[in-house]
């Protein structure tokens, strides 16, 4: 899948911290109605999606601050990832590419393709709440 990347109004290591920490997700992440059981200092977390009864459980596989940042998470039969890269673009400003991508059932690639115009609306609301004022 081709990645998907935003433009962020702050510099990397701000966005890196604010999008790594699963308790900012509901605030800019669509599918998510909360985070549960958040372990580690936000190393491992549960997402509460707004599909009854599906609640991955999250953990943070890589966290390079602030150039790259993922998580994995299971749910049933299906495994998802999603990477997070920060690439400065100035002093004030930066780029977030994801890659994100779901295996399982043979579906993983409907999944996939599915889930990508959601990522990117989803980055580009994290982006809009961390505008400055």
């Amino acid at each position: 899948m081709s990645p998907v990347e935003v433009a962020f109004p702050v510099p990397a290591d701000r966005a890196f911290d604010y999008l790594a920490d699963p308790r900012h997700r509901p605030l800019w992440q669509s599918s998510l109605r909360a985070v549960a059981d958040v372990r580690h200092g936000g190393a491992a977390w549960t997402d509460v999606t707004v599909v009854p009864g599906v609640r991955p459980r999250m953990r943070t596989t890589l966290s390079e601050p602030p150039h790259r940042w993922v998580e994995e998470g299971d749910w049933g039969p299906f495994r998802a990832r999603l990477e997070l890269r920060f690439a400065p673009t100035g002093a004030e400003r930066c780029t977030v590419t994801a890659h994100f991508g779901v295996r399982g059932l043979g579906l993983g690639r409907l999944l996939t393709v599915g889930a990508r115009p959601a990522v990117a609306a989803d980055l580009r609301r994290a982006a809009d709440l961390l505008r400055p004022a």
